[in-house]
């Protein structure tokens, strides 16, 4: 998915995503512990513990590697192969109907225009990839799993890209990328992302939780609504 390296005549912009909540209407990960509960790979007790750590998620306190431990648990041993074939049932069933119209316009909107698409999310990579790439995104930065010898350990690699976190992942993305950018767009519904959305030229908040809102107002930023339509991509 990464977007080749080769001579742009002209300097393109780079638009940041959010994904949960912004690009899709709902929390992916979320929505994932629902999809393995009914696959009966996780239990009620895991469901409940994963929805008492989100809780803390809305005003910025998440532990967020405590959550990724939790929320891995019911995939540790299991091989690639086999994460890849349900998360794509998952997609289809859980992922695409959550999608919102406006944001697949606004990412042909920013493509149109020759612009790189990069979402950033605080969710594992295992499930940001595959529904980035539904989307036609340039490249994603999520948060990293360790596998050795193609099995899930249930442990993460590097920065988590989570508040300051995704700061640091992008601007290390922009370094590795040989692209000059004329400026940069950034897209979330979260307090959590204030970072990434003073990081860029052009902050949006999108759908904005009420503490984004509220900031969003005082920075005079653009705050768009986004509406919610059943299987736009099905």
């Amino acid at each position: 998915m990464t977007h080749t390296n080769q001579a742009i005549s002209s300097k393109p912009y780079l638009a940041v995503f959010d994904l949960d909540e912004t690009l899709i209407a709902a929390d992916s990960a979320c929505l994932w512990s629902e999809f393995i509960a009914e696959k009966e790979l996780a239990s009620d007790t895991h469901l409940a513990e994963e929805r008492e750590l989100m809780s803390a998620y809305a005003n910025g306190t998440m532990d967020m590697d405590r959550y990724m431990q939790a929320t891995l648990k019911p995939i540790i041993g299991m091989d690639s192969k086999t994460l890849t074939q349900l998360v794509a049932e998952f997609i289809e069933r859980k992922i695409k109907p959550a999608f919102y119209a406006d944001a697949i316009s606004r990412i042909q909107w920013h493509k149109q225009r020759g612009d790189i698409v990069l979402v950033i999310s605080a969710t594992g990579e295992h499930l940001v990839k595959p529904i980035a790439k539904l989307l036609g995104a340039d490249d994603v930065i999520a948060i990293n799993l360790e596998q050795i010898n193609g099995i899930i350990t249930g442990r993460t690699t590097g920065t988590l890209s989570y508040q300051q976190g995704k700061v640091t992942r992008m601007k290390a993305w922009i370094d590795d990328h040989d692209i000059q950018f004329k400026g940069s767009y950034g897209y979330s519904d979260s307090i959590n992302d204030l970072p990434m959305l003073d990081a860029v030229d052009r902050p949006f908040a999108v759908n904005p939780d009420p503490a984004l809102a509220l900031h969003a107002q005082m920075q005079d930023w653009t705050i768009m609504d986004w509406r919610h339509e059943n299987n736009i991509l099905r």
